[in-house]
């Protein structure tokens, strides 16, 4: 089985992390994003996945030269110019030579779903595509469904304002579709599946969900991101002696609580990290007080950092307190 892998975002929310690393290659416990991803999906049975980028492969060629990610083979799908969601995946699929039921998942999202269970309620129901539905607090964020009791989709619409709808469900960014439904995504013009594919789809009476109450978070933001890597290990995803890459260097005297420290990372004496991802590389120095953020580049010594990212390139001088603060800061373009 095929899927298409939608990594062709800018990463924006996670600026500056990703000017130097793509969303979908930075880590959660020191594998990256995308190849929990094909892992899951491999358990599945996809066997190929085609990845769909907005510019150019190489940080993902080079990344796995052999072309396999999670036990799954990878192809590319490289977009002249953006083609937004339903352009992105008729194109990729067609790229692909994609012509069986077939698989198409957002490339930033960790979740537990099964997705073999997922397939089937799609065969079951012989829907032309099928959502996976996940129950959030706010769904003004997302592309939300109100589902009948066969499991059909009623109403979906991108972001809701207040009063719109009672549902709280809302698309996990899993789907399975027919090959037919490439007809909706011709992959030549910007197109929203979103706004425009999965609209039409519910006006026909082909469109389905299932709603489950997996563990599922969108690592898109710093704060899930950080999120995603910690409960990876509270929820026994990888044993708390993992959450220290073997090749860190930690000081016996610094204090590390609730984080996940990277190959390469150097953490000084005295410094205390807490509720934190330091990534490959990272140095933070002597007494330095780390706390719910996520560090690529240096710290110096004294310096105290509350919910900050702080990108490859950034470095704090010695002695500073940020407080939500990203280094170094993002440009507005």
């Amino acid at each position: 089985m095929h899927a298409v892998v939608l990594v062709g975002g800018f990463g924006t929310r996670l600026r500056p992390l990703t000017l130097t690393v793509p969303k979908p290659l930075l880590p959660i416990v020191h594998v990256s994003i995308l190849e929990r991803l094909m892992t899951s999906l491999a358990s599945s049975g996809v066997t190929d996945a085609v990845l769909s980028l907005g510019f150019k492969a190489e940080p993902f060629r080079d990344a796995f030269p052999d072309n396999l990610c999670g036990g799954v083979r990878l192809s590319y799908a490289v977009e002249d110019s953006p083609l937004d969601t339903a352009g992105a995946i008729g194109f990729a699929a067609r790229t692909a030579g994609i012509s069986e039921t077939f698989v198409v998942a957002n490339g930033d999202v960790i979740s537990d779903l099964n997705v073999a269970a997922l397939i089937e309620f799609h065969r079951q129901h012989r829907a032309e595509g099928t959502i996976h539905l996940v129950p959030v607090p706010n769904p003004s964020r997302y592309g939300v469904a109100e589902v009948d009791s066969s499991g059909r989709i009623e109403r979906f619409f991108e972001k809701p304002q207040p009063g719109d709808t009672t549902s709280h469900l809302v698309s996990g960014g899993m789907y399975v579709l027919e090959p037919s439904a490439l007809n909706r995504m011709p992959g030549t013009a910007p197109l929203s599946v979103e706004r425009d594919t999965f609209p039409r789809m519910v006006e026909e009476g082909v469109l389905y969900a299932l709603a489950t109450d997996d563990y599922w978070i969108d690592a898109g933001q710093p704060e899930t991101y950080i999120r995603a890597n910690l409960e990876w290990v509270s929820r026994g995803k990888a044993k708390q002696s993992e959450a220290i890459h073997p090749t860190a260097q930690v000081a016996r005297s610094a204090r590390v609580s609730n984080s996940v420290i990277g190959a390469g990372v150097h953490v000084g004496r005295d410094a205390v990290v807490e509720s934190s991802v330091l990534l490959s590389g990272s140095t933070v120095a002597e007494r330095a007080h780390i706390e719910d953020s996520a560090v690529m580049g240096t710290v110096d010594h004294d310096v105290r950092l509350t919910r900050c990212v702080i990108g490859s390139d950034g470095y704090v001088t010695a002695g500073t307190t940020l407080i939500d603060q990203r280094v170094p800061a993002p440009i507005d373009k």
